[in-house]
């Protein structure tokens, strides 16, 4: 039997976050091998403010 459910049937069965998803990347020196690298993570906030206090 083919599918009767649709990309849009899909997409109304997911609620609406709240959430704002970021990707907050972090530089920080390799003392190993002398160069700059870089940590990326992202993450779901509510609010643009709490990125300062978020922790990679």
């Amino acid at each position: 039997m083919a599918k009767t459910q649709t990309f849009g049937d899909k997409s109304k069965k997911k609620a609406a976050d709240d959430y704002v998803s970021v990707k907050v990347i972090k530089w920080y020196n390799d003392e190993n091998r002398g160069t700059l690298r870089a940590s990326e993570k992202l993450v779901k906030v509510k609010d643009v403010n709490e990125l300062a206090t978020i922790e990679l």
